[in-house]
């Protein structure tokens, strides 16, 4: 009888006050917009680019602060040239322009037909995720078609929002087990370079080296000082055009088609030079029309097999 009682009186108290059991706490969404403006200064060796862009929010929460608790987490500068907040009809609309030195990693396995990814996601560094998310505001266009990123076009843009985990309290003694989440806001956006004109600017020095080695197939030979000379000074052509461009990429560990590129080219250059030090053995034998005829075929075997392996690496490139 008590404890039928003690359950009415129970069930009146939930209905009425609506606290008689613990409530999960909702986040406030932030609704959040891009609009980017320029993208410039991409530069391969500091591994950094500089992007422009208007973004706005919109919430009803106005304890939020982003004017001074927005953080671009990858950013190695923020700079916020312009800002406006409106209040009016029960929500808060927040809109500013901002300027970000991005840092980033490139793959430069592809270079110089590479495609990448440039990465930005902004944060709230006042509220986790369990009192704020972010939802992406995305009718419209998010970027100018009209701005030119020079050498580059921008082939995607992808915007979303999700939950960035930190395994650490930030030195909240509140929090029992280090890890914290936070709402994040995230672009991606996929360029790919406008890469043949860069690619002749490049290697061209590379192949007029390789056809120079080539020419001694044609010199007589027992003219020893003009093939081998050609062919030495060839070699440290190409190994100086390798370490100028290698100057202007970030290091990597991979095998990059730079390096595929030239490491053939110098294979095929020592292999002249091997060839040559055969035809002078068979001059010296006195086997002058086979020498002729070695140096003929040879010649012939090594050009098909240099422009048909350059062929395929670039085209493994371009379509990767």
């Amino acid at each position: 009888m008590y404890r039928k009682a003690a359950g009415i009186i129970f069930l009146f108290v939930f209905i009425f006050t609506g606290s008689a059991l613990p409530q999960s706490r909702v986040p406030d969404t932030v609704r959040t917009g891009i609009y980017i403006t320029s993208i410039h200064d991409i530069d391969f060796k500091q591994k950094e680019y500089t992007i422009s862009f208007w973004l706005w929010l919109k919430y009803k929460n106005r304890d939020f602060d982003f004017l001074h608790n927005l953080e671009v987490p990858a950013a190695k500068t923020v700079v916020q040239s312009f800002s406006t907040t409106d209040t009016t009809g029960g929500q808060v609309y927040q809109l500013m322009k901002l300027q970000c030195v991005m840092k980033d990693s490139w793959v430069i396995d592809n270079f110089p037909f590479d495609r990448q990814k440039l990465r930005l996601s902004i944060e709230n560094s006042q509220y986790d995720a369990s009192a704020l998310v972010f939802a992406a505001d995305t009718p419209g266009k998010h970027f100018d078609p009209r701005f030119t990123l020079r050498g580059w076009t921008i082939d995607s843009l992808n915007i979303s929002s999700g939950i960035k985990e930190y395994e650490t309290a930030f030195g909240d003694a509140s929090i029992d087990t280090p890890h914290t989440e936070y709402s994040s806001y995230r672009v991606r956006i996929g360029i790919v370079r406008d890469a043949m004109g860069l690619f002749w600017k490049m290697f061209l020095g590379m192949y007029v080296a390789f056809l120079i080695s080539y020419v001694c197939f044609y010199i007589h030979a027992d003219s020893i000082d003009s093939r081998f000379g050609l062919s030495v000074g060839a070699l440290f052509a190409v190994i100086g055009n390798k370490y100028i461009i290698e100057s202007a990429l970030p290091e990597s560990t991979a095998f990059t088609l730079v390096d595929s590129l030239h490491g053939i080219t110098l294979l095929f250059i020592l292999g002249i030079i091997i060839a040559t030090a055969w035809s002078l053995k068979m001059i010296k034998r006195g086997e002058v029309k086979r020498a002729t005829r070695f140096d003929v075929f040879t010649g012939q075997i090594f050009l098909v097999t240099y422009v048909l392996l350059n062929a395929w690496f670039i085209w493994q490139a371009t379509a990767s």
